[in-house]
């Protein structure tokens, strides 16, 4: 984190297929996902499988692989996780959604700072530091884009919390839209 904060980490920016930067997180995490019984699929138009974008893809990759370690993590097995990249006016949006514990409103904020753990029993007791959402936006900030989290589409508003997952929306810019 220090290195990062203090631009000893320098970012290596190319143009890439996103696809591919996307198929390797999911590489990295359908282990753990397997081992929970958590299916895993990927949803896009076929017009975007070969959208290249400017990006680090070591560290974007990193960035893509917190997000859905989280959703392994926080998920009860024989869930499913979606990712899915959309097409937007100047942007590819990438929404990875889970069936998991869900995030409570007014902590979705607060879990993208530095050592924040959600307050929730159920996370308290998974291990973790508090800096793999941290890093993520950090990463996510540094292409130009954005990270937020909401309710996963199978909650409600119930409680400011839903009832069945969360979805990390990121949004990273693109020019060959």
């Amino acid at each position: 984190i220090s290195r990062l904060e203090t631009g000893m980490i320098a970012f290596s920016f190319a143009k890439a297929r996103l696809f591919d930067t996307v198929g390797a997180a999911v590489s990295r995490i359908y282990p753990l996902a397997d081992r929970k019984n958590i299916a895993v699929s990927v949803e896009a138009e076929d017009s975007l499988s070969d959208i290249e974008i400017r990006q680090d893809v070591k560290w974007l990759c990193e960035a893509l692989i917190n997000v859905m370690e989280n959703a392994v993590k926080y998920s009860p097995e024989g869930t499913e996780i979606q990712i899915r990249v959309v097409r937007m006016i100047t942007f590819l949006r990438i929404e990875i959604e889970d069936e998991g514990i869900g995030i409570p409103r007014e902590e979705r904020n607060r879990i993208f700072q530095r050592f924040y753990r959600g307050s929730e029993d159920d996370v308290q007791r998974q291990a973790g530091s508090g800096v793999g959402l941290y890093l993520t936006r950090k990463i996510v900030e540094a292409h130009g884009g954005m990270i937020r989290a909401a309710d996963g589409h199978g909650g409600g508003a119930e409680g400011g919390r839903g009832n069945r997952g969360t979805v990390f929306i990121i949004q990273l810019p693109c020019d060959e839209l």
